[in-house]
């Protein structure tokens, strides 16, 4: 029997949670590495008990909890709990630490956080600087004092009645930090209606249809693990599986394993497991679908070939809009563009002074939603922001592509100077901010550089201060201890100024055509790695 999908008067989290846990209640849903498969109705029945448990500690309407923590099914039921409160969820990047991570928990607001040991260890020394005044210790024997409880004490099993919040598209439901470029990370306000409608779209583009099973090894604090997987899934009455980390040598075994259809990642996923080394089951690994955005057309072909699944990669979008284009698996495809603008998206492309440019002409990519609450509501804060990031009634992307006649996109590059580097969203601003403490360094320059593996490695031009001198592996520990691991740069220039202009401003456009120059220190020959046990350890630097 078929079942139908959630009706269009279905809004809001909670409401489609619970109407999968009515008409499926008893299907495979989510699962995370490899706990057991979790039902909609056991899901459902989970997130009122963490929902009850939160309540108790006072979090109302509207009150920010805080999450630190790996992909893991503890973070499902937060997402859904926190639906049901009519609170905002702040999922923040397992990986954070120091500044990185106390700017994020001051600027949210947040009252309650919710962390693993690893990532109560790292807030610990930051908290007398922010709102925090209960932590939830999702490992019973995490780091303790007298305001943390532990998570058995906030799971709260009853079979009483529990009236959840009468939420609305409207209703703010995540802040979603994204990358600062000129300034710090912006929170990026996800509304109810944002979650269903994105999930909605997919399934409309063909990505996902009923019954199937997403494999994904995205984390879950990120956009693309909610909005591209978890909400996809539960609109399409599809499931998903998370691996709790990529790993390119297992993702296709363990995919086969669990009985995906559908791989969804990113570009470089894609690539790395193409790097692999060929083998003879290599013919045996055949899916529905595998998406990985964006891929070069020779690399996706290479990818269909040896493995004989049919690869799309025509996707793009950020965390303030999700998608903003997803070309249809039935077609028409143009594999070497960013895919096509679907009915539910207008896209603009402008100039400098905001004009609209022709077809082919490369500018801005400015975008506007035609359904309703499908779209971020602005950023957490920063009024001056938004309305920056809106002016002329449209949602500038700061990313530069150009449209043909036929609806398809093709992105160009970035305007704002961040960088992408393994998946990962990288401030410049902000990693010069973390290199400048070190005691030798006078002055930094954070720029992207190529990767063979395709997105960015990342370049940091250094002058030193006067009569120190430089030791690699210093920096290096230096860099391990208080910038999270993706960030820490692959090359290192040492050199004696740096490029500015009259304004004293640096000129990084010269050191990104400098690329990599001669006699830079490379840490990846050098050996210098953060090997993955060690990627969340808190420690203080050694110089």
């Amino acid at each position: 029997m078929t079942v139908p999908l959630p009706p269009p008067d279905i809004r809001t989290l909670d409401a489609a949670l619970r109407y999968r846990a009515q008409v499926l209640p008893d299907q495979e849903f989510v699962r995370v590495g490899d706990s057991p498969w979790v039902t909609p109705a056991e899901l459902d029945r989970r997130a009122t008990a963490v929902a009850r448990g939160l309540r108790k500690l006072n979090v109302a309407p509207g009150d920010r909890v805080a999450t630190i923590l790996p992909n893991r099914i503890e973070v499902l039921e937060i997402f859904f709990a926190v639906a049901k409160l009519g609170a905002v969820q702040v999922p923040l990047n397992y990986w954070l630490k120091g500044e990185f991570l106390r700017y994020q928990l001051a600027d949210c607001g947040a009252r309650v956080l919710i962390a693993d040991q690893a990532g109560l260890a790292a807030a610990a020394p930051l908290l007398d600087r922010t709102d925090i005044g209960v932590l939830v210790a999702v490992d019973e024997d995490g780091a303790s004092d007298e305001r943390t409880v532990g998570w058995s004490t906030v799971v709260i099993d009853d079979d009483s009645p529990f009236e959840p919040f009468p939420s609305t598209a409207r209703t703010l439901h995540s802040i979603l930090y994204t990358s600062g470029t000129t300034g710090m990370p912006k929170g990026c306000m996800l509304g109810n209606g944002y979650f269903v409608n994105s999930g909605r779209v997919y399934h409309t583009r063909e990505w996902i249809a009923p019954g199937d099973r997403l494999f994904t090894a995205w984390p879950l604090f990120h956009a693309a693990g909610l909005l591209n997987a978890l909400c996809p899934a539960l609109m399409t009455n599809a499931s998903v599986h998370y691996e709790k980390e990529f790993h390119a040598s297992t993702y296709l075994a363990r995919a086969r394993e669990v009985g995906a259809t559908t791989l969804m990642g990113v570009g470089f996923m894609g690539n790395a497991i193409l790097a692999q080394p060929p083998t003879e089951k290599d013919s045996e690994y055949r899916f529905k679908l595998a998406v990985f955005p964006p891929m070069a057309e020779h690399k996706q072909l290479e990818f269909e070939r040896r493995f004989g699944t049919p690869v799309l990669c025509e996707g793009y979008g950020q965390t303030e809009f999700l998608p903003i284009t997803a070309s249809k698996v039935s077609g028409p495809r143009k594999r070497s563009t960013s895919g096509q603008i679907p009915p539910t998206v207008e896209v603009r492309i402008v100039d400098d002074d905001g004009n609209e440019v022709p077809d082919g002409t490369a500018g801005e990519i400015t975008v506007r939603a035609k359904v309703p609450d499908s779209m971020f509501q602005g950023y957490w804060n920063k009024s001056e922001a938004t309305l920056e990031a809106w002016r002329g009634l449209w949602h500038h992307t700061g990313d530069r592509g150009y449209k043909d006649a036929d609806g398809f996109l093709t992105f160009v590059d970035r305007k704002k100077d961040a960088i992408r580097r393994r998946g990962e969203n990288v401030s410049s601003f902000e990693l010069e901010i973390a290199i400048a403490e070190h005691p030798d360094v006078a002055a930094v320059a954070v720029t992207a550089v190529p990767s063979p593996v395709g997105e960015d490695d990342i370049k940091a031009s250094i002058v030193l201060k006067d009569g120190a001198t430089f030791d690699p592996a210093a920096m290096f520990e230096f860099l391990k201890n208080n910038v999270p691991y993706y960030a820490i740069p692959r090359y290192i220039d040492i050199r004696g100024s740096l490029p500015t202009n009259a304004m004293g401003r640096v000129m990084k456009q010269v050191l990104r055509d400098e690329k990599v120059p001669d006699g830079v220190v490379d840490f990846e020959q050098l050996g210098f790695v953060v090997p993955r046990d060690q990627r969340r350890a808190v420690g203080a630097a050694t110089r």
